[in-house]
């Protein structure tokens, strides 16, 4: 079979990747893809990204069925495109995908349906929003309601922060519609997990625990960013922990989107706030994987991804396990100059070594020049290995960064720094 992965970050390399690895594909199409899945075995890039134009390539090459990598396209309706066309394809429709291109939207639904979350109030006008600040001071979280490429986000920890973001997104308006309305919300304390499942609409069958690394530099200080690394599986998520999820956050989530008429069909993740008694609340809802955390998770994944998707697209979930890797996969993300406010562009990357069973260098934001591989984007590699544990791990996969080289690198060197000092704090 053919397949085609919609995409070009890091989270589209590991999934390619992992595709073509099954021994029933003979190549998957990455549209557009970067650098590394140029030159990654079994892979092909096509430079292509609008609907129509990816709707034919599937229809002449015959590919057998797509997977959608990045949440704008989702955003956009290119699932509800597609089934149009006839093509199989896996990811939510635009009516689905509305859990993540509103923040609104998600924390009405999970008024809704009794998922647990944190109280918030929506602004429109900056006036209100700042009188709402004074009564709710800081730490305090304010959210662009739409798709702000990983900018709309801001954890105010101080009364002038908070009111900054408010004035930054409603009334200097620099994100644009996407923060035109805003979502003010409490702040959660406790410790954060990526919870992602399998969905066929009906069913979700749980993929590996992992946790991300959202602040710049060491010690979650510095501005958020998308992620510098991320490690599976995530101590925090207990068994307990892990039922919880299922049976409070992804089997409401389920149930509730096909009430309103929007089956979920893709990835769904489930960005968790886990106090020490184990409460645990959603801070925010994904319609993919996330990015690292597809790296570490996808590392580990013994079992074939590409006969998991199908049974999702089947709805057939409930036939179906995941087998996972005893050991921990750790991602370190190498970040370009300037990230995350002004990321530079056009730096050449060199000492890339070749991938071994126990480390892969997943690329994000590069491109080829010439011979050269160049940055191309604000976090450029994963460098994601598997060790015996969260120590061995991270000692390989930084082994391997620290022979990667290109001008104004910069990376974490504490990632998985929470499982090494004993959880929730």
């Amino acid at each position: 079979m053919k397949l085609l992965v919609i995409g070009a970050g890091g989270r589209e390399h590991a999934l390619a990747w992992k595709l073509a690895r099954s021994p029933r594909i003979s190549r998957v199409f990455v549209a557009p893809g970067n650098a590394g899945t140029a030159r990654e075995d079994g892979l092909v890039n096509v430079p292509i990204t609008a609907p129509p134009e990816l709707i034919d390539f599937a229809q002449k090459e015959g590919v057998a069925f797509t997977v959608v990598g990045p949440e704008a396209p989702l955003a956009e309706g290119v699932v509800d495109a597609f089934q149009a066309a006839g093509l199989k394809i896996f990811g939510p429709k635009q009516s689905a995908a509305r859990l993540e291109s509103s923040k609104e939207y998600a924390k009405s639904f999970m008024a809704r349906y009794g998922i647990p979350t944190a109280q918030y109030a929506v602004f429109e006008a900056a006036a209100p929003a700042h009188a709402y600040l004074e009564e709710h001071r800081a730490p305090i979280v304010i959210k662009a309601d739409g798709l702000a490429a990983g900018k709309g986000v801001v954890v105010a920890m101080s009364a002038d922060e908070a009111h900054s973001a408010v004035d930054l997104m409603l009334t200097e308006r620099r994100l644009g519609a996407s923060g035109s309305r805003i979502v003010i919300e409490e702040y959660l304390d406790g410790e954060e997990a990526s919870f992602i499942a399998l969905c066929d609409g009906r069913h979700a069958l749980p993929l590996a625990t992992s946790q991300d690394h959202k602040r710049l530099l060491d010690g979650d200080c510095g501005p958020n960013t998308g992620g510098m690394g991320a490690y599976s599986p995530a101590p925090v998520v207990t068994p307990a922990v892990h039922a919880k999820a299922m049976r409070e956050v992804i089997q409401p989530a389920l149930s509730g989107m096909q009430r309103e008429g929007t089956p979920y069909v893709g990835f769904l993740y489930a960005g968790l706030m886990i106090s020490r008694d184990g409460t645990l609340r959603v801070l925010e809802f994904n319609c993919r994987m996330g990015d690292p955390e597809t790296q570490p998770i996808i590392m580990r994944l013994k079992s074939d991804l590409v006969g998991m998707i199908e049974h999702a697209l089947a709805g057939t979930l409930d036939r179906a396990e995941a087998e996972w890797d005893t050991r921990v996969a750790l991602g370190v993300v190498l970040a370009a100059h300037g990230y995350p406010e002004a990321p530079r562009k056009g730096d050449a990357i060199r000492g890339l070594p070749a991938p071994q069973d126990d480390y892969h260098i997943f690329h994000a934001g590069t491109a080829l020049n010439g011979a050269d591989i160049v940055t191309n984007g604000g976090r450029v590699l994963c460098v994601t290995a598997l060790g015996s544990n969260v120590r061995a791990a991270r000692r390989r996969a930084y082994e391997i960064a620290e022979q990667v080289r290109f001008e104004g690198m910069q990376y974490r060197r504490d990632i998985g720094h929470r499982a090494l000092s004993g959880g929730v704090r």
